[in-house]
């Protein structure tokens, strides 16, 4: 079966996901679709689709399509498409408040479509090959740091635009309910927060330090987990990983009975992993990777912190 899909929005990630759609086999890229006729037109032709700058114009003509629009419009056109019969790639976050991504997630329910949300991260290299070794953390240290790039994710703070790759990992590695969150966060170069601390607590004792910014000089995404019997450190930039263990690994004089294993991982594409799970999750191959449920669990803890952010030294309006 051929899946007939557009992509909407031919921003920064809507120009990726037609290079992937358009390299896929088993789908025909119907349309990109974007409000900047420009935009639209430029992508088409880079991967030999139609464009346009109204989806009214192809949806009769599509089966699915990935929404990369910027994030106060994802219900809106992810509404349209669903109410439309049809299933919705959405790149995170799910919506822009809590009640436009629960109305999504009960809207494709009742449409029985299939609603995936873009968290990349669940496809990186490093989390697929350390499925067999992270369980129930007990503290996760987390940092996620970058350049500033203009335009890219700034209609949002650093919480909903880069720390919610994060949340989305923590929280399907507790498996846990979220208790507290204390946060702290500073506008450098935007209106929004640029950088961002949360502590966060989870029930059963679980707890959490991410650290996410934009406007950082050295790039780094790691994440030190800590378990009843493992410490875990991934560098999700060097693809490598140390796990340490009982009885596994090199030993190591200092901690008896104590192993060190160190993992080197292949670089992956991870967005054609995504997108290669939501064809499948269309065709009932599988499962959704990302439900949307999941996102919107991640989308509500990071409005938990943007609402816990305090701003040291900054005056109130």
């Amino acid at each position: 079966m051929t899946v007939r899909v557009a992509v909407v929005g031919c921003g920064h990630f809507g120009r990726y996901h037609a290079q992937k759609y358009a390299a896929a086999t088993g789908v025909e890229l119907v349309a990109c679709v974007d409000s900047n006729p420009a935009a639209a037109a430029r992508v088409a032709q880079e991967v030999g689709s139609f464009a346009t700058a109204r989806l009214d114009d192809v949806i009769d003509r599509i089966d699915a399509a990935s929404v990369a629009v910027p994030t106060h419009a994802h219900h809106g056109v992810a509404r349209a498409l669903l109410e439309a019969g049809k299933h919705v790639l959405i790149e995170k976050p799910l919506a822009a408040t809590r009640e436009q991504g629960r109305g999504l997630v009960e809207l494709a329910e009742a449409r029985g479509r299939i609603l995936q949300v873009g968290h990349l991260e669940r496809f990186n290299a490093a989390i697929l090959a350390l499925g067999d070794v992270i369980r129930a953390p007990l503290f996760v240290e987390s940092h996620r740091l970058g350049g500033f790039v203009a335009g890219r994710g700034t209609d949002v703070s650093i919480v909903l635009d880069l720390m919610i790759h994060d949340i989305d990992l923590i929280q399907e590695f507790v498996g846990r309910p979220l208790v507290s969150v204390d946060a702290v966060g500073v506008p450098v170069l935007t209106d929004q927060d640029d950088i961002a601390n949360a502590r966060l607590r989870f029930e059963g004792g679980c707890t959490v330090n991410v650290t996410a910014s934009r406007v950082s000089m050295t790039p780094q995404r790691r994440m030190r987990l800590f378990q009843h019997d493992a410490y875990i450190a991934i560098d999700f930039q060097t693809r490598e990983a140390t796990i340490a263990r009982r009885g596994i690994g090199k030993p190591l004089p200092m901690l008896p009975g104590i192993g060190v294993e160190e993992r080197q991982f292949e670089p992956n594409d991870a967005l054609a992993l995504e997108i290669e799970s939501f064809l499948k999750a269309i065709s009932g191959a599988s499962p959704v990777t990302v439900s949307g449920e999941a996102g919107l669990r991640a989308l509500d803890t990071a409005l938990w912190i943007t609402e816990a952010l305090k701003r040291p030294g900054v005056p109130e309006a």
